[in-house]
């Protein structure tokens, strides 16, 4: 890897986003793009709370792609270390709001402060609900603790495909081939009560984690697979 602030980061981080963002126009453009679920979304919007979009790291670039698409307007949490600016700067690029999570717990409390800022001025919120490292489908806390700060609902999103490339990643990273079809698939939202307490967060963690498992499994199904 490139050294940072050294002359092949920094002309990365100027190139790659642009490169990327180049080949997913192409690449997305040429899919054919189903959504399910759409009255789970129309719930949230009801709600007028905002919303919290809560996804598999697996998915990260269709969901990417997705809210480019759809008109509204994102904050996302990314990590603060030097890997993590190239999709920072990715999503800056595709007009999402960006808040950086330093390490440690002081880092993650201001980050979460700052997304609540940026709903409060009327933007939902993309979380990656595995987190940056894993363990892959399991749930974390950062999309509850946010729903029980603001009360905005928690909205499950999968994506599956029928033709796709995956990543070695430790999240097998998926992207749909050339003119896949592709599926993005909303569940129904989850609310989670205001307030809530570290020691009481458990259930509503399980809860989540099987919402998304379950939307998962029956998102690859629609292409005859169990996962990807």
């Amino acid at each position: 890897m490139a050294v940072k602030n050294g002359f092949w980061y920094r002309l990365s981080l100027r190139v790659v986003p642009l490169l990327f963002e180049a080949v997913s126009r192409l690449l997305f453009g040429s899919c054919r793009v189903t959504v399910h679920g759409g009255e789970y979304l129309k719930q949230c919007d009801a709600a007028g709370k905002g919303m919290i979009a809560a996804f598999w790291h697996y998915a990260v670039f269709d969901i990417i792609e997705m809210q480019r698409r759809s008109g509204r307007n994102w904050v996302a949490m990314v990590s603060g270390s030097d890997d993590a600016e190239f999709v920072a700067r990715l999503l800056a690029r595709r007009g999402c709001e960006v808040v950086r999570a330093s390490r440690g717990k002081s880092g993650v409390v201001k980050a979460m402060r700052g997304i609540i800022d940026s709903m409060g001025r009327g933007r939902a919120a993309a979380i990656v609900a595995d987190g940056s490292q894993g363990p892959a489908f399991m749930a974390q806390a950062g999309a509850l603790l946010l729903a029980s700060r603001t009360g905005a609902p928690i909205l499950p999103v999968v994506a599956a495909a029928d033709r796709f490339f995956v990543f070695k990643s430790w999240d097998r990273t998926m992207l749909p081939r050339p003119f896949a079809r592709l599926a993005i698939c909303y569940g129904e939202p989850l609310f989670v009560p205001s307030g809530l307490k570290a020691n009481e967060l458990e259930p509503y963690r399980l809860h989540l984690e099987e919402r998304l498992n379950g939307l998962y499994g029956e998102a690859w199904q629609r292409f005859g697979r169990n996962n990807h």
